[in-house]
Order: structure tokens, then C-alpha cells, then sequence
């Protein structure tokens, strides 16, 4: 096997049912036609709490060596895990696809196939704010232009490659100085990228458009707390905030992406850990979206696509009103994924 088929990535464990996770996407890595190396990370809540330091130092040293990562969901105790390491990662932009599930329920008609583009830093969520006396609280919100520039690059960047347009959305009318600054940068960056279409819309105008006709939008750049806002409604749309994967990126100062970890939505699920009932598909599109990341197109598109044919042909966990276990979906996944892979897969 040539190095070319090979790939090494650091592995954070977490709580619940991060473990049944894991497993499945081992189990699907096992089969493709490469080697696949996981280099495991314990960020449980038993390690932080005996060792917190050691174990993000560990975390940091492991998606340092080998720059990606794929994390399953931790606990939050005193500390959120997740922040933690998006400030010791430098982590700046959010990429979040969201698309319909054909044999997912859901009360919308309209087809979505949407990535969201967030800055993953700034906006109100860095600041909890302050009491002014007993009537009155104050937060400062704060954008920057470097994560501007970087959300902004990855968004045109990712859609030269979908042969797409970029809408921008914030209250820039409204936020003149905070927005403004945010879509000033977006159309510097747009102006490089003259095969791209660029629009800006209003945040909430964008939100009712994107209800009557989501068809029209695939690559949305926005700052932090609209992002996070339009990835539930966008979730929600689709009919599960589950259904889904996430990738965080840090970037060098030219906006090339330096590290990456993908995780799955959801969280730890300590109700239902251990049973072999959790739903593996975010977790498996997380694993998708890394392969894709880091140069394997073809396997990590067919994954991604399989996940949806599974689904698609009733083949279900619990949660989406099937039967399946999380291995036996995970079985029907791999059949799907050998179909798109006929003559290239490992028995």
C-alpha cells in the first residue's frame, strides 16, 4: 500500500456513547481501500477531571503532529471541552453541511442542500456581559476582521468548487459598524474571486427566503450567533438538529487551513449509552467529511452518500422509527458504500 493510501489522525474520545461511535467508523475504516491509523485521545470527563491539562496538552499534541481529528461528544462539567479546544486550537471558521434526507420526516417540502459558513469566534458569544445595578445588563459584541477573512476565503473557496454562488448575511444595515465591518471584508475577498457570485441579504430576510425557497442558497457566510441560528433552523428544516456533522478550521495568515477536527452533532446521550442504540450516521459523516478534507474525494463522498442510501431504503435506528441496532446500521452503510465502491474495496 502506497503512502498515498494511508492516513493517520488524532481520535478525542469523549462520554456516552462515544465509544459505540467510534466503533462504528472503525468498523467502516477497516474495510476501506486504504489504512486508516487513529491515534486516540481520552478527553472523558473521568480524565479531565483527574487531569484536565494533560489531556487537551494531549489532544494538542496529537492534532499538531497530525492535523485533523475526529472528536465524538464530551460532557461538559465545569469547562465545555469544546471551547477549550477552539481556543487552544486557534479555531476560527465553522463548516456545517445540511442537507434533506430523503426517508427523514420532516414538515418542510423544499429540498435543502446548504453549507454554512460561521465565524467560529466574537459576535456576542465571547462576552457573558455585566449587570448594570437590577435593571439594566450591557455585553460587548466584537468582530474582527482576520476571522472575517478566513470564514470569508473558505467560503468562496468552497464555492468555486461547488460551481455555486456566496450569500453573506448579516444586520449590516442596522450593525453598521460590527456588520459592516464583517461585509466590507466579504466583498474584499469576493473581488478575488470573480467567477463567484457574491450577494449580501439581511439576516432575518434571509431566514424567511431560505423557509419559502431554500433551493436558492448553498454557500451562506455569516458571523458567529447567526450561524449558530441558521444551523438549527437549517437542521430543523430537515428534520432532525441531529443529522449532521460539523468541521472546525485554524488558518495560517495567507487563510490556508492549518488544522481541522470534524465532530458529529448531538451529544452524549447517557440515557441510551452502552445499549447499542445510538444513531452512528453523524458520527460516520464527520469521518466522511475528513477523508474529503484530506484529499480522499472519492471514499469520502461515497461514505457520506452511503449513510444517505441507508436511510433512504428504511435500513433505520430507533430514533428515525426503525429497528436497527448502531452495528447493524453501520453493516447496511458499508453495503452501501461497497455498492458505490464495486472493484475497489477490501473484503
Amino acid at each position: 500500500m502506497s503512502p498515498a493510501e494511508s492516513l493517520d489522525l488524532a481520535e478525542f474520545h469523549g462520554d456516552g456513547i462515544s465509544a459505540e461511535l467510534s466503533a462504528a467508523v472503525h468498523s467502516l475504516a477497516e474495510r476501506l481501500p486504504m489504512e486508516v491509523r487513529f491515534h486516540e485521545v481520552d478527553l472523558s470527563l473521568e480524565r479531565r477531571q483527574s487531569d484536565a491539562e494533560g489531556s487537551y496538552r494531549d489532544a494538542e499534541k496529537a492534532i499538531r503532529k497530525y492535523g485533523v481529528a475526529i472528536k465524538y461528544p464530551t460532557t461538559t462539567d465545569i469547562e465545555s471541552p469544546n471551547k477549550v479546544l477552539r481556543d487552544r486550537f486557534d479555531f476560527s471558521v465553522i463548516h456545517r453541511p445540511v442537507r434533506s434526507i430523503p426517508g427523514v420526516k420532516t414538515r418542510y417540502n423544499g429540498q435543502v442542500d446548504l453549507n454554512i459558513v460561521r465565524i467560529a469566534v466574537g459576535g456576542t458569544y465571547e462576552d457573558a456581559g455585566r449587570r448594570i445595578g437590577s435593571e439594566a445588563a450591557v455585553s460587548v459584541r466584537v468582530i474582527e476582521r482576520r476571522p472575517s477573512f478566513q470564514a470569508a476565503k473558505f467560503a468562496f473557496e468552497l464555492a468555486q468548487k461547488l460551481e455555486c454562488g456566496v450569500c453573506s448575511a448579516s444586520k449590516y444595515t442596522i450593525q453598521r459598524a460590527t456588520d459592516g465591518l464583517f461585509e466590507e471584508v466579504v466583498t474584499e475577498v469576493a473581488a478575488t474571486y470573480p467567477d463567484v457570485h457574491h450577494h449580501a441579504e439581511l439576516f432575518d430576510a434571509l431566514l424567511a427566503k431560505l423557509i419559502m425557497k431554500s433551493e436558492d442558497y448553498n454557500v451562506v457566510v455569516t458571523p458567529n450567533e447567526y450561524g449558530d441560528f441558521l444551523s438549527d433552523t437549517a437542521c430543523g428544516m430537515i428534520g432532525s438538529i441531529g443529522l449532521g456533522a460539523s468541521a472546525s478550521y485554524s488558518f495560517d495568515d495567507n487563510g490556508n487551513v492549518v488544522l481541522a477536527m470534524f465532530d458529529p452533532a448531538g451529544g452524549t446521550a447517557p440515557d441510551i449509552a452502552g445499549q447499542g442504540l445510538c444513531n452512528p450516521s453523524a458520527a460516520i459523516w464527520a469521518f466522511g467529511q475528513l477523508l474529503e478534507h484530506q484529499g480522499f474525494r472519492a471514499l469520502g463522498g461515497a461514505l457520506n452518500d452511503a449513510v444517505r442510501d441507508a436511510i433512504s431504503a428504511g435500513n433505520t435506528t430507533g430514533d428515525l422509527g426503525g429497528s436497527l441496532s448502531t452495528m447493524e446500521f453501520t453493516e447496511a452503510v458499508w453495503e452501501a458504500t461497497a455498492a458505490r465502491l464495486i472493484g475497489g474495496v477490501k473484503a
